[in-house]
């Protein structure tokens, strides 16, 4: 069997330097490796008749003499299709590669979600500096000057000492900084939904020391909690689905009285408790209605105005999306395509 061999790869190069076109190769790489009839296929299935010190002789130099003629099949479509044998082929009846195509980052795919949704019931998107003075975040918002928030352990300050009449300068932990501002425009009724980038020390699966809030400032005649419990169940059913199940827990704020931590339930582990939530509900952020102190820094009447406010973490919010299953915050900010191109 190794003269047969040998005897077909000298014919094969006989016979491949007389082809002088496409269909007559064709005819030449079936008759030698054609699947019924191909000449080095029947040796190939003769193998098993053989004995096995002969099989282990025979078998790799058919292995190499299909290689051959494969690979000398190739080089002859080339020289017919360009005249002479290039150094790569190229199969001009092939599909171009496709160019990457990327997409919104999910933080910003929520954000466009969560301005939409406001939107539709008459809130307007407004931006506020994320470099903030000590007033605007802490002075104006009722906050004493021995307030916690106020501590190098809480907030990013870029100064040590105060340098104006309004403070220090931050980066702004919270976007609640720009309720002030909003009133200093002097143009009411106040309808604002405020998303900007905030900064705190804090990092850990559902913490981010830069992290996004959208802050929602409603300030009219005659708003009451009922305004602010109806505006946060029309975002929850509409950004979780009507069956999502979400509380107002009473709580303690320095710039809203009364005041509420709300909290919807963990989609991670059903309820059961988990790294993220705890004990199955995720704190989404703070909600109140406006401190009278409050609007009075912002030269508006707390007798004849009222408001609600509301912020809340634009990532965590949208952790909790049906069917996400995202285990870790800090996963949106790792930058692993692997991670991010499932979206």
């Amino acid at each position: 069997m190794l003269n047969e061999i040998k005897k077909l790869r000298e014919s094969f190069n006989q016979e491949i330097d007389g082809i002088s076109d496409g269909d007559s190769l064709d005819e030449l790489e079936v008759s030698y490796l054609g699947r019924k009839s191909g000449k080095l296929n029947n040796i190939l299935r003769g193998l098993k008749d053989l004995a096995e010190d002969d099989r282990k002789k025979v078998g790799p130099l058919a292995n190499k003499l299909k290689k051959e003629i494969e690979e000398n099949i190739v080089i002859k479509r080339k020289e017919l299709i360009h005249g002479k044998a290039s150094e790569e082929f190229f199969d001009v009846t092939l599909p171009g590669t496709k160019f990457p195509e990327g997409h919104l980052h999910l933080v910003t795919q929520a954000i466009r979600e969560i301005t939409h949704i406001f939107e539709k019931i008459g809130f307007t998107r407004v931006k506020y500096p994320e470099v903030e003075w000590d007033y605007y975040a802490f002075g104006a918002l009722n906050m004493p000057l021995d307030h916690p928030a106020r501590d190098e352990w809480e907030t990013f300050f870029i100064d040590a000492e105060p340098v104006g009449p309004k403070g220090k300068r931050i980066l702004t932990p919270h976007t609640s900084s720009g309720q002030v501002r909003e009133m200093e425009k002097g143009k009411l009724p106040i309808r604002m939904i405020n998303i900007s980038k905030c900064y705190r020390r804090q990092a850990d699966v559902s913490h981010l020391p830069m992290f996004h809030q959208f802050e929602g400032l409603l300030i009219a005649e005659q708003v009451t909690i009922a305004n602010l419990k109806g505006t946060l169940e029309y975002f929850f059913k509409n950004y979780y689905g009507p069956d999502r199940k979400y509380r107002l827990r009473p709580f303690h704020f320095r710039f809203t009285e009364p005041s509420f931590e709300i909290d919807v339930s963990c989609d991670l582990c059903q309820g059961r408790g988990c790294k993220m939530c705890k004990a199955g509900w995720l704190e989404l952020g703070g909600a109140g209605m406006v401190h009278p102190n409050v609007l009075k820094a912002g030269k508006i009447d707390p007798h004849k105005y009222s408001g609600f406010a509301f912020g809340w973490g634009v990532e965590r919010v949208f952790l909790m999306k049906p069917g996400l299953n995202i285990p870790d915050i800090r996963m949106l900010y790792n930058n692993d395509l692997r991670f991010l191109q499932q979206f």
